[in-house]
């Protein structure tokens, strides 16, 4: 019986369809540079929350890019919190201060300090400690940087979540959260990584808006700034196991990927996504347009939809939809190879 030939092929194919049925696709939502939301239209804002609540059965996570508020004050931190809300209890989610976010009010955009006491009041450690999906932060009682797991397509999945231009010790601290999960694929979601040129943040190209140009950029050691071009050479690049980096903050036409491929011959996807004011033919702060990521491990590709609830409407640009394909989802590159 047991080597019945067809017992045998049913059992492969029911093997292959549990396979197919586990490493389903699904969905992951990018929230970039709220901060024109917060401070003068909370409609978009909530009408982009609310959206993802009302499909979060599709939803696998969330991640906020940062610059959530614009002026960093309790009247905008209460338009972000409001917002993000919506989504407790229906989808796990990720916020990262960006520069706006950062510094005294009501001037943060200048980040002369790592000052980010209305952050961490409206989105307490305290209360995101607790969700299932949180693994831990650099600083305990601080939401500045904070890394995450989940369960999705048939992988388990870690997000680091980094401040504005991360401090060497941060990068330090998050290649710690790599080693410890090799079996990870994983996500770094930042504010200021990638730069509208395709290319990463770099002095060597002279690029505007990096970390270092900000007062935050005159701290050394330890606490020295780190922008794309630094955070790959120390921490993007030294892991098998990274495969998608997630940011905003960069002007222009507010877009940019870069494929790489790291020191374990593993290619790492880097994708720049920002609709804010000032950003080229942006309208009311960005209309409230998101990025929609479905990711497929069976057909090894990754969709990027950019989607406004607020407006109904997709940007449909070779920047804003495109497909990536032949993404390897199922083994890590070995040591050395390029």
């Amino acid at each position: 019986m047991k080597n019945n030939p067809f017992v045998i092929v049913y059992m492969l194919l029911a093997m292959v369809l549990m396979s197919c049925a586990t490493k389903k696709s699904f969905n992951i939502v990018l929230l970039p540079d709220t901060q024109t939301y917060s401070r003068a239209y909370p409609e978009i804002f909530m009408s982009q929350t609310k959206w993802i609540a009302e499909n979060s059965d599709s939803i696998a996570f969330v991640l906020h890019q940062g610059d959530i508020t614009d002026w960093n004050t309790d009247n905008e931190w209460q338009v972000a919190s409001k917002a993000m809300q919506m989504l407790d209890g229906k989808v796990p989610y990720t916020v990262v201060p960006g520069n706006h976010d950062t510094g005294a009010p009501p001037y943060a955009f200048h980040t002369k300090t790592r000052a980010t006491d209305l952050f961490n009041v409206y989105f307490p450690y305290e209360k995101y400690s607790e969700y299932k999906s949180f693994g831990g932060a650099f600083e305990e009682g601080k939401m500045d940087n904070t890394w995450h797991t989940f369960k999705a397509g048939g992988y388990n999945w870690l997000i680091l979540s980094l401040e504005f231009g991360p401090r060497n010790s941060v990068l330090q601290w998050a290649g710690d959260i790599i080693k410890d999960h090799p079996k990870h694929k994983v996500i770094i979601n930042t504010h200021a990584y990638m730069y509208s040129d395709d290319t990463r943040m770099s002095a060597d190209r002279n690029h505007n808006w990096r970390p270092q140009s900000y007062g935050i950029g005159n701290d050394t050691g330890d606490n020295a700034v780190n922008d794309g071009e630094q955070m790959w050479k120390k921490l993007v690049s030294q892991y098998a196991n990274v495969l998608l980096v997630f940011s905003g903050h960069v002007l222009h036409d507010g877009t940019g990927t870069l494929e790489s491929t790291g020191l374990h011959g593993n290619t790492v996807y880097q994708m720049l996504a920002n609709y804010q004011g000032g950003v080229k033919d942006a309208v009311k702060g960005g209309n409230g347009f998101l990025r929609k990521l479905t990711i497929d491990p069976v057909k090894q590709k990754i969709f990027v939809k950019t989607y406004s609830p607020y407006i109904n409407e997709y940007k449909t640009g070779p920047d804003q939809q495109f497909v990536i394909e032949n993404v390897q989802f199922n083994s890590i590159p070995d040591k050395g190879k390029r």
